[in-house]
C-alpha cells in the first residue's frame, strides 16, 4: 500500500533543519505484514531525542530510514500467526521488541533483548523483516516502529494493547517517555515516600520521571535543568523545588536517588556529584557514543555509592504500560501535561530544531485530528 511518511535522507546536515531539510515527507510503499506482524494506522507519534540523535548524526543508523518510535495507533491488519490482537484495538508502540527467548529477556527488563537490539541496529523488524520501499529502494525501519507515517507494519512484540479510553496522544507518550522516565523511578530507584529523588534533565523523559515520582507518593522531588521554563513546569507538575545545575553544585544540594535524563556527560557528572553517600545514581540518557564523563572511583568505594544504567526504564513493556495507563486513569499521572504541542507531519524538520534547542518537552504528531490543539 501507499503511505505518507517522513524519511531521513541524510544525517548530520547543518542546522537549522528547517532549512537543510534532512527529512523528506512523501509517498512510500508499505508491504503487507508477515505472519507475526501487524498493520497499524498511526494516530499519534511523539518526537523524541532518539529520533534527533539519528538526524544530527550522534547515533549512526543505516539510511534512508523512516523515523519515529514513540506512537499509538489502531490495528487494521494482522499476520496469520497473530491471535491475541484484534482489528480496531489501540496499541502503544515500544521501541525495544523482546523475543522472550534470549538470556537478556530473562533479566526482568534489566537488559535489552539481544535479537531486538540487533534488528534495531540493522533497521529491520524483529524477525528480519523489511516492509518499506520507495521506487524499489529499501527504506530502513527505525527501532522496529517507523511511526512518522500514516501506517506502519510492526512485529507483534513491538506493541502493547491499551483501551480506547486512553487518548492516542497520551498512549503514544506512554511508549517511550513514560516507559523510560517512569521506569527509572519504579523499576530501578524504587523510592519510599520519605526518600528524596532528584531528576537531572527535564525533557520528556525527565518530566515523566517527575510525574511518576509524584504519582507514587515521593514527598521531595528536586528538578534540575539549565532552562528556567522547564524548571517552572516541573514544579507545576509536582516537583518540590527546581534548580539550575550550577546551583545544585554550589549549594551542595543532594538526594538519595538521582536520575540523569539528559544524555549529556556534564549532566551525568552533576547527577553523580549530587548523589548522597550510600545513594544511587540512575542514568537513562543516551549521549553520543564518543562522549566521556569524569567521576571519582574513590567516591564510589568510600561512600558506598551505586551507579546503574537503565535502558528504556528497565521496562517489560507488556507489564509496565498497562500500569502507567491505570495511573493515568486514576488521575495520578498527568501525561497530557507533558505534551508541549501537537503538530502535523509536514512540520517534522522544524520540530527537530525545537527539540535540539531545548524548547520542547514532547511534540506529538497528530494524524487523525487537527494539530496545535
Amino acid at each position: 500500500m501507499k503511505i505518507t511518511a517522513a524519511v531521513l535522507e541524510e544525517s548530520g546536515r547543518a542546522r537549522p533543519f528547517a532549512l537543510s531539510r534532512p527529512i523528506s515527507v512523501g509517498e512510500v510503499d508499505l508491504a503487507e505484514p508477515g505472519p507475526t506482524e501487524l498493520l497499524v494506522r498511526i494516530e499519534a507519534a511523539g518526537v523524541c531525542h532518539s529520533d534527533l540523535s539519528v538526524v544530527d548524526g550522534n547515533r549512526s543508523r543505516p539510511l534512508p530510514m523512516l523515523l519515529g518510535h514513540e506512537a499509538a495507533g489502531i490495528v487494521v491488519g494482522t499476520g496469520s500467526a497473530v491471535t491475541d490482537i484484534r482489528h480496531g484495538q489501540r496499541v502503544v508502540m515500544t521501541f525495544l521488541p523482546r523475543c522472550e527467548q534470549c538470556e537478556a529477556c530473562a533479566q526482568d527488563g534489566r537488559l535489552p533483548c539481544s535479537a531486538g537490539s540487533a534488528a534495531n541496529n540493522a533497521g529491520l523488524l524483529l524477525r528480519d523483516g523489511l516492509r518499506l520501499h520507495r521506487a524499489g529502494t529499501p527504506i530502513r525501519h527505525h527501532l522496529g516502529v517507523s511511526a512518522f507515517a500514516t501506517h506502519a507494519v510492526v512485529d507483534r512484540a513491538s506493541v502493547v494493547p491499551v483501551g480506547l479510553d486512553v487518548p492516542p496522544d497520551v498512549a503514544a507518550v506512554l511508549g517511550c517517555a513514560v516507559l523510560t522516565g517512569g521506569g527509572a523511578v519504579l523499576n530501578v530507584a524504587k523510592p519510599a515516600p520519605t526518600d528524596t529523588v532528584m531528576i537531572v534533565g527535564l525533557g520528556g523523559v525527565g518530566m515523566a520521571a517527575v510525574i511518576t515520582a509524584k504519582a507514587v507518593g515521593v514527598e521531595r522531588i528536586i528538578a534540575v535543568d539549565t532552562v528556567g521554563q522547564k524548571r517552572a513546569q516541573a514544579v507545576a507538575l509536582g516537583a518540590s523545588e527546581a534548580y539550575a545545575p550550577d546551583e545544585v553544585l554550589e549549594q551542595g544540594i543532594s538526594a538519595r536517588y538521582v536520575i540523569e535524563c539528559a544524555g549529556h556527560p556534564r549532566a551525568f557528572e552533576t547527577a553523580f556529584a549530587a548523589t548522597r553517600p550510600g545513594g544511587t545514581t540512575v542514568t537513562v540518557g543516551l549521549p553520543a557514543p564518543a562522549a566521556r564523563a569524569s567521576i571519582s572511583p574513590l567516591t564510589v568505594t568510600a561512600e558506598a555509592r551505586t551507579v546503574v544504567g537503565s535502558y528504556l526504564g528497565t521496562a517489560v513493556p507488556s507489564r509496565d504500560i498497562p500500569r502507567y495507563a491505570q495511573l493515568w486513569r486514576a488521575g495520578k499521572l498527568p501525561v497530557d501535561k507533558l505534551i508541549s504541542s501537537r503538530i502535523e507531519l509536514a512540520q517534522i524538520n522544524e520540530a527537530m530544531d525545537l527539540l535540539a534547542d531545548g524548547l520542547a518537552i514532547r511534540q506529538v504528531i497528530m494524524f487523525d485530528q487537527p494539530a496545535n490543539t
